[in-house]
């Protein structure tokens, strides 16, 4: 996620948020202050654009469709709104959107998405005890929609396939990642057992997709991660970016925010382990507590599954990038900084390596 700048059309004093600028359908995400148009209470803007020639505005691996099963159809999140389904999804399980407040359309044909400003703790800021607790009540949400997504019919902008979309054409599919070096002397901070199985993982990535979408069908959100999750000043769970919502598996969602709680650091990675566990645990608990009459072991092989699917690429791609570093000529400063960072995410790597040794193909 990256700074959003100032775009045509948004006000100057709207502070600009994080957002994804290479996804070709962001246009920018902003807190607007209270006072404006009549609004007592600050507000969130969020502009998104229809396709554009050539992939403009936004990265090619992020491109937008006006397909509304594609993995980043641009409408999708309008959709959900509107409809009142983000919101009502996994309403009875303690799980709410932020209320919409208008849409509006401009002149070029995008969109303006204002939505509640909600007050409250990012899911960075709050205890791995609260996400066990959040991970139950997405099992007890998750749960009442096991084999029962509606269909395309019903509601055609709900994403299908999303995973399998994303991992063959999404931010991290391109070639390049083939060409490592799974064996360099810079590789070798990862034991030689956990290359081969993140080997293994990243060219199977396709079996391993398949695998993971064998798992029981149930709606899922997508991109679930710290970031869009919120404790409300209430205590109650909010979600926000449902850009993605479709149908997926049991364990996608869960398998995404563990992984996605230390990606970017702003988690110690030393508390992985108790994140793993608490979400897990909370999660199973809660499609039990939902209704559902699986096992906990086909939930648990369902995380694992979605997980090393998802993230088939992370392994290929820091061993590559940091290859390719030394292969430029890089100082011994930057061998040991990239070593270094290879050790600092070693826990994540060995999670996903275990993962992925548990994907029966």
């Amino acid at each position: 996620m990256n700074e959003g700048t100032q775009v045509p059309g948004v006000d100057e004093q709207h502070i600009a948020l994080p957002f994804n600028t290479e996804n070709a359908a962001s246009g920018g995400t902003f807190r607007v202050p209270g006072g404006e148009d009549g609004w007592e209470e600050s507000r969130i803007l969020k502009v998104l654009r229809p396709p554009v020639a050539d992939h403009e505005g936004g990265s090619c691996a992020w491109p937008t469709s006006e397909a509304p099963d594609h993995f980043n159809y641009w409408r999708r999140e309008v959709a959900a709104y509107e409809s009142c389904f983000a919101n009502s999804a996994f309403r009875q399980a303690g799980i709410r959107a932020p209320s919409l407040l208008a849409v509006e359309t401009r002149a070029d044909g995008s969109i303006e998405l204002w939505l509640e400003d909600v007050g409250g703790r990012s899911g960075f800021d709050v205890s791995v005890g609260r996400l066990g607790r959040f991970g139950h009540e997405l099992g007890v949400g998750q749960a009442r929609w096991v084999k029962q997504v509606p269909p395309a019919a019903e509601l055609p902008w709900l994403s299908r396939r999303w995973l399998a979309q994303y991992v063959s054409g999404g931010p991290h599919s391109e070639v390049f990642i083939d060409d490592v070096d799974w064996d360099h002397s810079i590789a070798r901070v990862w034991p030689a057992k956990m290359r081969r199985s993140l080997r293994r993982l990243w060219e199977s990535r396709t079996a391993v997709v398949a695998a993971a979408e064998a798992f029981p069908r149930t709606l899922c959100h997508l991109d679930l991660w710290p970031a869009n999750f919120i404790e409300d000043d209430s205590g109650g769970s909010v979600l926000i970016d449902w850009a993605f919502v479709g149908e997926g598996a049991v364990g996608e969602d869960p398998a995404n925010l563990i992984i996605d709680s230390v990606t970017d650091g702003l988690i110690d990675i030393a508390q992985l382990p108790y994140i793993v566990e608490a979400v897990c645990d909370g999660y199973i608990a809660g499609l039990a507590d939902g209704g559902w009459d699986g096992s906990a072991d086909e939930a648990r092989a369902g995380i694992a599954a979605c997980g090393a699917a998802k993230y088939s690429w992370l392994g290929a791609l820091v061993i590559g990038s940091a290859v390719r570093g030394a292969a430029d000529g890089a100082s011994s400063d930057q061998d040991d900084a990239a070593a270094e960072e290879l050790e600092r995410i070693k826990p994540l790597a060995e999670l996903l390596a275990q993962w992925a040794d548990t994907v029966e193909l």
